[in-house]
């Protein structure tokens, strides 16, 4: 187990260069000079200059990405360009709201999606089955803006459940973090709940169609012990590839869900380094994006092995 988590660890730090490289390119190669936005529209070519060789700016871009790189093994994302704060700090400042958010959210998806996925195979071909399905589709089509401003019109303004906006933390309280989360986590879980659904129909259905279901059956097993407990635990593969990168892109895809409901986490957080072309900011962003990717599919690989034992350490 120790080895094969040390050999995908050493398997994932190719990985990990590979994404700093492209993060260090992207920001450098693209239009514009974030010297020049720090300055100001009034700013003469000289303080602009300044601000350069302040910055590091006007240095051959191998030995920035040398500078750069050799800080960010140290743990060091630098300096952030427009509000003069550390990096770490500013996305420590940000990483409670998203990751709440984002635990919620994919609370709200297991609890619905797989049962349903599951009933929808069990029913397979019936009405239930078909309404599934249909939603589904829905859960796919829909913009989450749309989703969003629907569940405010409906929740927050017209019967006042909920709040529209604002982020309380559960350390505030239960009761003030479900007023002010529920709706965002609907919002962010209602595509990943279609995705989650439709997969784990596919595959039960798949497995329920095999010799050893019914011999379960035969045994006069009661068939919520052959759903759950045969059926589902079989079918785990598929499902754990979609819930873990699932949970990936909650993460680093909370965006737009933020914006609409104005929570202060990672991607307020994006948008505003993006804006302002804060090159230290964006790099470290993308960095632990990808860290991050990395670290749960290796989760995804641990859970791969511990649910189905004709997976092996190898």
């Amino acid at each position: 187990m120790y080895g094969f988590i040390f050999r995908r660890l050493l398997s994932a730090l190719p990985v990990v260069f590979i994404i700093a490289v492209i993060a260090f390119l992207l920001v450098h190669l693209a239009p514009g000079d974030p010297a020049v936005a720090i300055a100001g529209d009034g700013a003469s070519d000289d303080q602009i200059a300044a601000i350069r060789r302040s910055l590091g700016l006007d240095q051959p871009l191998p030995v920035q990405f040398v500078t750069w790189l050799t800080s960010l093994v140290q743990g060091d994302f630098g300096t952030s360009m427009i509000s003069r704060i550390p990096v770490s700090q500013l996305i420590l400042q940000r990483t409670e709201p998203t990751v709440v958010l984002a635990l919620y959210a994919m609370t709200i998806t297991l609890l619905v999606a797989v049962p349903v996925g599951v009933l929808a195979a069990w029913k397979s071909g019936e009405w239930v089955d078909r309404l599934v399905l249909a939603m589904s589709v829905i859960g796919f089509s829909m913009p989450v803006f749309v989703i969003g401003y629907l569940l405010i019109g409906a929740f927050g303004t017209n019967l006042r459940w909920f709040a529209v906006q604002g982020y309380k933390s559960p350390g505030d309280g239960l009761i003030p973090f479900l007023y002010t989360m529920t709706l965002p986590a609907i919002t962010l879980s209602t595509t990943y709940i279609a995705l989650i659904a439709r997969m784990t129909r596919a595959s039960m259905i798949e497995i329920l169609g095999e010799d050893f279901i019914r011999t379960a059956r035969a045994k006069g097993l009661q068939e919520r012990q052959v759903l759950f407990g045969h059926a589902l635990r079989n079918a785990a593969v598929p499902i754990i590839t979609v819930i873990g990168s699932g949970f990936a892109m909650m993460i680093s895809g909370v965006v737009i869900t933020e914006s609409v409901f104005n929570i202060p986490g990672i991607g307020r957080l994006v948008v505003d380094a993006v804006l302002g072309r804060d090159y230290p900011l964006i790099q470290a962003l993308i960095v632990l994006t990808g860290v991050l990717y990395v670290a749960i599919n290796l989760l995804i690989d641990i859970a791969y092995a511990i649910t189905d034992p004709r997976i092996r350490y190898s």
